[in-house]
Protein backbone atom coordinates (compact mmCIF):
# COMPACT_ATOMS: atom_id res chain seq x y z
CA UNK A 1 0.00 0.00 0.00
CA UNK A 2 1.64 3.51 -0.97
CA UNK A 3 1.50 6.34 0.78
CA UNK A 4 2.60 10.10 0.76
CA UNK A 5 3.19 11.60 4.31
CA UNK A 6 3.41 14.85 4.45
CA UNK A 7 4.82 16.78 7.78
CA UNK A 8 6.84 19.90 7.96
CA UNK A 9 8.97 18.87 10.92
CA UNK A 10 11.73 16.48 9.90
CA UNK A 11 11.90 14.23 12.65
CA UNK A 12 8.25 13.58 12.70
CA UNK A 13 8.43 13.09 9.33
CA UNK A 14 10.89 10.42 9.73
CA UNK A 15 9.34 8.81 12.88
CA UNK A 16 6.09 8.48 10.85
CA UNK A 17 7.63 7.46 7.58
CA UNK A 18 9.81 4.71 10.00
CA UNK A 19 6.56 3.44 11.58
CA UNK A 20 4.72 3.19 8.35
CA UNK A 21 7.11 0.81 6.66
CA UNK A 22 7.59 -1.33 9.88
CA UNK A 23 4.11 -1.84 9.61
CA UNK A 24 4.43 -2.77 5.54
CA UNK A 25 3.35 0.52 4.14
CA UNK A 26 5.78 1.69 1.07
CA UNK A 27 6.12 5.24 1.29
CA UNK A 28 5.82 6.72 -2.06
CA UNK A 29 6.88 10.26 -1.55
CA UNK A 30 7.78 12.29 2.32
CA UNK A 31 7.27 15.98 2.00
CA UNK A 32 7.65 18.90 3.94
CA UNK A 33 6.02 21.67 1.86
CA UNK A 34 2.38 22.21 0.28
CA UNK A 35 3.93 22.69 -3.27
CA UNK A 36 5.58 19.23 -2.43
CA UNK A 37 2.80 17.88 -1.78
CA UNK A 38 0.40 18.66 -4.47
CA UNK A 39 3.38 17.66 -6.62
CA UNK A 40 3.13 14.07 -5.18
CA UNK A 41 -0.79 13.68 -4.50
CA UNK A 42 -1.22 14.80 -8.66
CA UNK A 43 2.29 13.06 -9.97
CA UNK A 44 1.82 9.56 -7.78
CA UNK A 45 -1.71 8.41 -6.97
CA UNK A 46 -1.31 7.15 -3.54
CA UNK A 47 -3.11 4.77 -2.35
CA UNK A 48 -3.58 6.98 0.50
CA UNK A 49 -2.45 10.42 2.01
CA UNK A 50 -1.37 11.30 5.28
CA UNK A 51 -1.24 14.71 5.39
CA UNK A 52 -0.56 17.75 8.04
CA UNK A 53 -2.88 20.33 8.38
CA UNK A 54 -0.13 23.56 8.24
CA UNK A 55 2.34 23.23 6.29
CA UNK A 56 4.98 25.88 4.69
CA UNK A 57 5.11 28.30 2.58
CA UNK A 58 1.99 29.50 4.57
CA UNK A 59 1.78 27.66 7.76
CA UNK A 60 -2.10 28.07 7.76
CA UNK A 61 -4.46 25.38 6.31
CA UNK A 62 -1.81 24.50 3.37
CA UNK A 63 -1.62 20.88 3.92
CA UNK A 64 -6.01 20.25 4.55
CA UNK A 65 -6.13 22.90 0.72
CA UNK A 66 -3.63 20.40 -0.57
CA UNK A 67 -5.76 17.39 0.26
CA UNK A 68 -9.03 19.10 -0.48
CA UNK A 69 -7.80 20.11 -4.21
CA UNK A 70 -6.51 16.32 -4.51
CA UNK A 71 -9.83 14.69 -3.69
CA UNK A 72 -11.51 17.23 -6.16
CA UNK A 73 -8.84 16.00 -9.16
CA UNK A 74 -9.94 12.32 -7.99
CA UNK A 75 -12.84 11.77 -6.26
CA UNK A 76 -12.86 9.21 -3.37
CA UNK A 77 -8.73 9.53 -2.50
CA UNK A 78 -8.22 8.80 0.90
CA UNK A 79 -7.02 11.13 3.17
CA UNK A 80 -6.13 10.72 6.73
CA UNK A 81 -5.08 14.34 8.21
CA UNK A 82 -3.20 15.20 11.40
CA UNK A 83 -3.82 17.92 12.98
CA UNK A 84 -3.38 20.03 16.76
CA UNK A 85 -6.78 22.01 16.06
CA UNK A 86 -10.38 21.23 14.70
CA UNK A 87 -10.13 23.21 11.50
CA UNK A 88 -14.06 22.49 11.35
CA UNK A 89 -15.23 24.67 8.03
CA UNK A 90 -12.15 22.09 6.56
CA UNK A 91 -13.17 18.94 8.25
CA UNK A 92 -16.82 19.43 7.36
CA UNK A 93 -15.81 19.96 3.21
CA UNK A 94 -14.08 16.70 4.08
CA UNK A 95 -16.56 14.61 4.97
CA UNK A 96 -19.23 16.64 2.59
CA UNK A 97 -18.48 14.27 -0.81
CA UNK A 98 -19.61 11.25 0.74
CA UNK A 99 -17.11 9.40 -0.91
CA UNK A 100 -15.73 7.82 2.03
CA UNK A 101 -12.06 7.24 3.08
CA UNK A 102 -11.16 10.11 5.16
CA UNK A 103 -9.68 10.28 8.46
CA UNK A 104 -8.76 13.50 11.42
CA UNK A 105 -6.72 12.68 13.71
CA UNK A 106 -5.84 15.01 16.46
CA UNK A 107 -2.09 14.66 16.83
CA UNK A 108 -1.74 14.61 21.02
CA UNK A 109 -4.68 12.35 21.11
CA UNK A 110 -2.97 9.62 19.11
CA UNK A 111 -1.65 7.16 22.01
CA UNK A 112 0.00 4.14 20.43
CA UNK A 113 1.34 2.58 16.67
CA UNK A 114 -1.33 0.53 16.30
CA UNK A 115 -4.31 2.91 16.45
CA UNK A 116 -2.68 5.36 14.02
CA UNK A 117 -1.91 2.26 11.71
CA UNK A 118 -5.47 1.14 12.20
CA UNK A 119 -6.59 4.41 11.26
CA UNK A 120 -4.65 4.79 8.17
CA UNK A 121 -5.51 1.23 7.00
CA UNK A 122 -9.50 2.11 7.47
CA UNK A 123 -9.04 5.30 5.25
CA UNK A 124 -7.24 3.67 3.39
CA UNK A 125 -10.04 0.89 2.81
CA UNK A 126 -12.65 3.65 2.31
CA UNK A 127 -13.38 4.24 5.30
CA UNK A 128 -13.66 7.05 8.45
CA UNK A 129 -11.45 7.61 11.39
CA UNK A 130 -12.59 10.44 13.17
CA UNK A 131 -11.20 11.88 16.41
CA UNK A 132 -14.43 11.51 18.54
CA UNK A 133 -13.05 15.31 19.41
CA UNK A 134 -13.68 16.27 15.68
CA UNK A 135 -17.04 14.63 15.31
CA UNK A 136 -18.47 16.54 18.76
CA UNK A 137 -17.35 19.82 17.63
CA UNK A 138 -18.77 19.20 14.41
CA UNK A 139 -21.91 17.62 15.69
CA UNK A 140 -22.19 20.57 18.28
CA UNK A 141 -22.32 22.86 15.87
CA UNK A 142 -25.64 21.42 13.96
CA UNK A 143 -27.02 20.88 17.58
CA UNK A 144 -29.92 24.05 17.15
CA UNK A 145 -30.78 22.45 13.83
CA UNK A 146 -34.49 20.76 14.50
CA UNK A 147 -33.51 17.11 13.17
CA UNK A 148 -30.52 16.86 15.76
CA UNK A 149 -33.14 18.29 18.44
CA UNK A 150 -34.69 15.16 17.58
CA UNK A 151 -32.41 12.75 18.15
CA UNK A 152 -31.80 11.00 22.29
CA UNK A 153 -28.62 11.57 24.21
CA UNK A 154 -27.64 7.59 23.36
CA UNK A 155 -28.71 8.02 19.80
CA UNK A 156 -26.32 10.92 19.82
CA UNK A 157 -23.81 8.60 21.34
CA UNK A 158 -24.14 5.97 19.17
CA UNK A 159 -23.97 8.08 15.86
CA UNK A 160 -20.81 9.99 17.54
CA UNK A 161 -19.28 6.25 17.53
CA UNK A 162 -20.76 5.11 13.85
CA UNK A 163 -18.74 8.59 12.86
CA UNK A 164 -15.27 7.29 14.35
CA UNK A 165 -15.43 4.63 12.10
CA UNK A 166 -16.68 1.69 14.25
CA UNK A 167 -18.83 -1.17 13.89
CA UNK A 168 -21.63 -2.07 15.81
CA UNK A 169 -20.10 -5.01 17.52
CA UNK A 170 -17.57 -1.84 19.34
CA UNK A 171 -20.47 0.10 20.00
CA UNK A 172 -22.32 -2.03 21.28
CA UNK A 173 -18.94 -3.30 23.58
CA UNK A 174 -18.54 0.46 24.22
CA UNK A 175 -22.19 1.29 25.28
CA UNK A 176 -22.38 -1.72 27.35
CA UNK A 177 -25.48 -2.65 25.31
CA UNK A 178 -26.38 -5.26 22.78
CA UNK A 179 -25.91 -5.28 18.96
CA UNK A 180 -29.76 -5.33 19.07
CA UNK A 181 -29.95 -2.33 20.29
CA UNK A 182 -27.29 -0.57 18.71
CA UNK A 183 -29.31 -1.42 15.47
CA UNK A 184 -32.77 -0.58 16.59
CA UNK A 185 -30.40 2.65 17.47
CA UNK A 186 -29.17 3.47 14.01
CA UNK A 187 -32.30 2.78 12.56
CA UNK A 188 -34.11 5.25 14.28
CA UNK A 189 -31.12 7.78 13.76
CA UNK A 190 -31.91 7.60 9.93
CA UNK A 191 -35.32 7.95 10.07
CA UNK A 192 -35.57 11.05 12.61
CA UNK A 193 -32.52 12.95 9.80
CA UNK A 194 -34.49 11.46 7.15
CA UNK A 195 -31.52 9.11 5.48
CA UNK A 196 -32.07 6.12 4.10
CA UNK A 197 -30.66 3.19 6.01
CA UNK A 198 -27.50 1.35 4.86
CA UNK A 199 -25.55 -1.93 5.25
CA UNK A 200 -22.40 -0.16 4.42
CA UNK A 201 -21.25 1.52 8.00
CA UNK A 202 -18.59 3.96 5.60
CA UNK A 203 -21.45 5.03 3.82
CA UNK A 204 -24.04 5.58 6.41
CA UNK A 205 -21.77 7.38 8.05
CA UNK A 206 -20.27 9.71 6.09
CA UNK A 207 -24.72 10.42 4.89
CA UNK A 208 -24.58 11.81 8.62
CA UNK A 209 -22.05 13.82 8.48
CA UNK A 210 -22.80 15.54 5.17
CA UNK A 211 -26.45 15.89 6.32
CA UNK A 212 -25.15 17.72 9.31
CA UNK A 213 -23.00 19.45 7.31
CA UNK A 214 -25.58 21.03 4.94
CA UNK A 215 -28.84 20.07 6.96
Amino acid sequence: MRVVLAEDLFLLRDGLARMLEAFGFEIAASVGSGPELSRALAELEPDVAVVDVRLPPSFTDEGLQCALAARRARPGLPVLVLSQHVEQLYARELLADGSGGVGYLLKDRVFDAEQFIDAVRRVAGGGTAMDPQVISQLLSRRSRDRPMTKLTPREVEVMELMAQGRSNVAIASRLVITERAVAKHTSNIFGKLQLPPSDDDNRRVLAVLAYLDHG
